[in-house]
């Protein structure tokens, strides 16, 4: 059976304290949050017990549940970042680039029969309605 490492975490200003004890050792380091703390924790862990024999109580304020919630909002939560501005274009050319259709990569063209073919289907008149059809009949 192997024994419990545990992790405890203290906020100091901006930075986290975290000491991790087991096996009758005591390994303490800092890091600027508690997501780097607990990267830092893990670190401290390696050296205390091989990490298949690990099982690991992180702690903050004598509670793995608070420790959680606080570890769970920090990676949960995103940054404030400013909207993206999107400058105008400079002038029309830009829409015309952006309504132009992509040109067709060579060798997936059509065969010049199918163009052909197709360019009379694309200027025919629409087919009239049933409605239509039955008043010119």
């Amino acid at each position: 059976m192997t024994e419990p490492i545990t992790a405890s975490y203290v906020q100091e200003d901006d930075d986290w304290k975290v000491t991790v004890s087991g096996s009758g050792k005591e390994l303490s380091g800092r890091a600027p949050g508690i997501i780097a703390a607990r990267d830092r924790a893990d670190q401290l862990v390696e050296k205390l017990s091989p990490p298949e024999r690990s099982t690991v109580v992180h702690l903050l304020n004598g509670s793995a549940l608070e420790f959680t919630a606080a570890y769970m909002t920090a990676r949960l939560t995103l940054p404030e970042i400013e909207p993206l501005e999107v400058p105008p274009p400079a002038n029309g050319k830009a829409k015309e680039k952006i309504d132009a259709k992509p040109p067709v990569p060579q060798g997936k063209e059509l065969p010049k029969a199918v163009d052909e073919a197709k360019a009379p289907e694309e200027k025919a008149e629409p087919a009239k309605t049933p409605a239509k059809a039955a008043q010119t009949s």
